[in-house]
């Protein structure tokens, strides 16, 4: 099986963090997730970051630190997402055909639909934690494990 390798951003503005709802008809539709998507073949890590964030809200990164790495396994799918945070960009906000943007309050986030695993390495995310890798087990849709590496 091949792992799919993807990277994924939080930007944060004082003590608010920018999520997209998901509209797009996948694994992924209805939650509310950070910035993002697949690693290109031939494509850098920090090139596919600035490309994602780009087409999905039109905003520049001017600044980012890889936070940690996320290992998403499930039953028939894994994937290895390179977890950034950046807090400065230039540009302004316009939405892309995966979803909607919303500014929300960092302490509102966990009421939030998302997957389980994501409510999991956000909480250190945003934490004094410098770098973290974690592995996310999930039957079906249920997260039914955390491993911290």
């Amino acid at each position: 099986m091949n792992i799919l390798e993807t990277v994924l951003v939080y930007i944060i503005k004082s003590d608010q963090v920018l999520l997209i709802h998901k509209t797009k008809k996948d694994m992924n539709e209805g939650k509310y997730l950070g910035i993002g998507g697949k690693i290109k073949i031939g494509e850098s890590i920090e090139d596919a970051l600035i490309r994602e964030t780009k087409e999905e809200t039109n905003l520049d990164l001017l600044n980012y630190q890889h936070v940690g790495n996320v290992y998403f396994k499930n039953i028939d799918y894994e994937e290895k997402i390179y977890l950034f945070k950046s807090d400065a960009y230039k540009g302004n906000l316009k939405a892309s055909n995966e979803g909607t943007l919303h500014w929300v309050d960092i302490k509102d986030i966990y009421k939030l639909p998302m997957w389980e695993g994501d409510k999991y390495f956000l909480s250190k995310l945003f934490s004094k934690v410098s770098f973290f890798e974690i592995v996310l087990v999930y039957e079906n849709d249920v997260l039914v494990d955390t491993i911290e590496l």
